[in-house]
């Protein structure tokens, strides 16, 4: 079980649930780092005690530094905290639950510094899973993923031969415009469109939730950490959210790790894996259980999850391009400065404009996020 862990996006939901899941274990805090709430930042240090915390800039640094002056907790900022954080010499494990590329660079950092990763940054493999796949394998170091679909992908496949794996089934609620036609979404609204019917999330999630990007990030994630072809991979709504992901195999069996929709279970498990332990967690009751139902996923409405299978089959940075013009996209949204149905829009020119690197580097990556951010911005605007 890892006893010393640092966070990177410890304020965020999965972040908050984490240390909610450290207290009951008991494990240790060596670091945490955040952006910009910096007074629910500054509430986890003084619960935790972190030897050193990290926030988005230098004028957050030095509001920090002097709301924690009586702690002596060392307070940094920028790209360079965060890589401190994740390379904290006690810590073993990294949760990485920042949002968005910005969690790439510091994922990698720690991989390089040996670490393990908690991983329920899905960024960083959608843009650099070769890379990062390629890394791991080289420093020694184990992915453990947090989301649960991932996480139950994981437990699936455990005491069981990878080539016997005939398909993985990835489970999607569908969000809460499931069944909706593309004119019906014209006119939704984010208030609308951050109502999950399931899950508890961060915007940016809730709202890729909705247009089935987060199901289409998921796929390219998959195919990287269980090292799978696209067409071995299939994605069903499953509106109940009980049933978390499955495997098939060869011989017709099917494995499937169900729950109760709490996120908490599966950043338990990967802060205890190999070992389980008890909780007071929402158990789920097969007689209380809703009847459990399957559908295939609307791609011609719900482009979005058409766009990333398109990403990862062109391959190269493709996938890159798409994944920061979605961000972009998503927070013009969620700024009401283009619809809804114009997230999947945006996404698309970018893809047209994009001259793909089939084999980058580290710098190819985050050269490619940057111009897709700025060809999106201009698109928009």
């Amino acid at each position: 079980m890892a006893k010393i862990i640092s966070i990177i996006g410890s304020t965020g939901s999965i972040g908050r649930q984490t240390l909610e899941a450290a207290k009951n274990l008991g494990v240790k805090v060596a670091a945490l780092s955040a952006n910009s709430n910096i007074e629910l930042l500054e509430k986890q240090v003084r619960e935790f005690s972190p030897d050193i915390v990290s926030v988005g800039n230098s004028e957050l640094a030095k509001e920090m530094s002097y709301r924690l002056k009586d702690t002596g907790v060392e307070v940094l900022w920028g790209q360079d905290g965060m890589k401190r954080v994740v390379e904290h010499s006690e810590t073993d494990t990294v949760v990485t639950s920042v949002v968005g590329t910005a969690g790439l660079v510091p994922t990698m950092h720690a991989i390089r510094h040996k670490k393990n990763i908690a991983l329920a940054n899905k960024e960083t493999l959608v843009t650099a899973g070769q890379l990062v796949m390629e890394e791991a394998k080289k420093n020694n170091v184990n992915i453990f993923p947090v989301d649960s679909e991932h996480s139950a992908i994981y437990q699936c496949l455990l005491g069981n031969k990878d080539k016997q794996v005939e398909k993985i089934i990835i489970t999607a609620s569908g969000g809460p415009f499931r069944g909706k036609k593309i004119e019906e979404l014209k006119n939704i609204t984010p208030a609308q469109a951050l109502k999950h019917p399931n899950w508890s999330m961060g915007n940016k999630i809730t709202i890729d939730s909705a247009t089935l990007m987060n199901k289409g990030l998921e796929v390219i994630e998959a195919k990287w950490l269980f090292q799978r072809e696209l067409d071995s991979i299939q994605v069903l709504v499953h509106p109940q959210s009980i049933i978390h992901s499955m495997v098939q195999y060869v011989d017709g069996s099917v494995m499937a790790q169900l729950g109760s929709p709490d996120m908490r279970i599966p950043i338990q498990l990967a802060l205890t894996y190999p070992d389980r332990c008890q909780n007071d967690f929402k158990k789920l009751d097969f007689l209380k259980c809703p009847p459990l139902t399957f559908e295939e996923p609307d791609i011609d409405t719900f482009k979005c999850l058409r766009l990333a299978y398109m990403s990862l089959d062109i391959g190269g940075t493709m996938a890159a391009a798409m994944n920061a013009a979605n961000e972009i996209a998503v927070a013009a949204f969620l700024d009401n400065r283009i619809g809804f149905t114009e997230i999947a829009e945006t996404i698309e020119k970018v893809m047209q404009k994009h001259n793909v690197n089939i084999s980058p580097c580290m710098d190819d990556i985050i050269e490619v996020d940057c111009w897709a951010r700025e060809t999106a911005k201009q698109l928009i605007n």
